[in-house]
């Protein structure tokens, strides 16, 4: 009996049936969502329905009630099939984890079931002028009687082309603020920029939010008004973990394209994979791959130990020392495993050779994939930056 390379890290039974969803649904349509670059609207419905969009909701919220932990596996089997579907999963998570750690009730009741059902979701965050910089914002919002009036842009918003709600940043007279905002809002259109078309990643192109006095119920604001980069930097920091689980996902794929080729081709007498230089390579990976999975995994677990310190008062020491070690974790994790999906998929077309350069061959999706991943959902610079700081806080601050 073959010896099983890829371990889970939660329950078994779940993992497998997580496994089969996505060979049944997302596999066969990988290729072609990458060649059409559209976004595949009826799998992620099919996926939602499977219960991979709500699986850490309560279930009074049409959720599963999981750990986080068990969405792992859940973006590392969709990635290694067609990391443009766990894309899409990813801002769909975004958005809802926002209005599931900071919304109002009233905001959960009505968003969280319909993402259960197959609500497609964006999170709008970046502005051509800031980029990656939340801090001021251009896109502005005001209280109108009861409601919020919105004026502004948002640039390069990943599923934008079939997103039904967004969650933005907006500015407010209090600071940053989050919003709900439903895509048929009268005075909210998208934008297609010329040359917003990836090479990796291809879920649709990316394309530019316009919010023209755009009105929204009082209730829609997420949180607490100016408070917005908070939620904002809540969610990024879990989804970052998922992100690494992506790329985890991505080198295995790759891996396991290369392992099959080995096993089956044979050059000077021998199989390819009985050949040493080939072994190590292959061993290499294996043994930074399990690395990446376990950051990951180890990343997760620290999720779910921190529980609701999110929602403590910002001073609490509890809740610094929460959000220090989330953001260390998250930030290693996904540093190392997409740096790691990249190696992956150029070892993987050194071990195959000529037939890894194909254009039938999966493994230029997995390069350019793993590359795109490896500056989306937060640079390796940006990964390095928190991490510099988690270490100066690690020693008191310099001197």
């Amino acid at each position: 009996m073959p010896l099983e390379v890829w371990n889970p890290r939660v329950d078994p039974a779940y993992a497998a049936s997580v496994a089969r969803t996505v060979a049944e649904v997302v596999a066969p349509v990988a290729e072609a969502i990458d060649r059409d670059d559209v976004y595949p609207r009826d799998v992620i419905r099919a996926l939602a329905r499977a219960g991979f969009t709500a699986a850490t909701y309560p279930a009074e919220l049409g959720g599963g009630g999981r750990p986080f932990a068990d969405l792992v596996p859940i973006f590392e089997e969709v990635a290694a099939a067609s990391a443009a579907t766990a894309t899409s999963l990813i801002t769909i998570f975004q958005a809802g984890e926002t209005i599931h750690l900071f919304g109002g009730d009233t905001l959960q009741r009505r968003y969280l079931p319909r993402i259960a059902d197959g609500l497609l979701c964006a999170f709008a965050m970046t502005e051509a002028r800031g980029g990656s910089d939340i801090k001021q914002l251009d896109t502005k919002a005001r209280r109108d009687g009861d409601h919020w009036i919105l004026d502004g842009r948002k640039a390069f918003v990943t599923s934008a082309s079939a997103a039904e709600l967004f969650v933005i940043l907006a500015q407010t007279d209090a600071g940053v603020t989050a919003f709900a905002v439903p895509s048929d809002t009268p005075g909210v259109t998208l934008e297609a920029p010329p040359s917003t078309r990836t090479f990796g990643l291809r879920n649709g192109p990316h394309v530019d939010l316009v919010l023209a006095s755009a009105r929204v119920p009082l209730d829609h604001l997420i949180g607490t008004e100016g408070k917005g980069i908070r939620a904002a930097a809540t969610t990024l920091d879990h989804s970052r973990v998922l992100a690494a689980a992506i790329g985890c996902g991505i080198a295995r794929a790759a891996f396991d394209g290369a392992l099959h080729f080995a096993d089956k081709r044979s050059a000077f007498g021998h199989y390819v994979i009985e050949l040493q230089g080939i072994q190590w390579y292959l061993a290499e990976l294996l043994a930074e791959i399990d690395s990446a999975r376990l950051l990951t995994y180890e990343a997760a677990r620290h999720l779910d130990a921190a529980g609701g310190t999110h929602a403590l008062p910002t001073d609490s020491p509890e809740r610094k020392r929460s959000l220090l070690d989330i953001q260390r974790w998250s930030s290693s994790a996904k540093l190392v495993a997409t740096r790691t999906a990249v190696t992956a998929a150029l070892q993987a077309i050194q071990i195959c050779g000529v037939r890894g350069c194909l254009e039938t061959a999966p493994f230029g999706r997995y390069l350019r994939d793993a590359k795109t991943y490896e500056i989306a959902g937060g640079s390796s610079e940006i990964l390095k930056n928190t991490l510099g700081e988690y270490l100066v806080a690690a020693v008191d601050g310099p001197g």
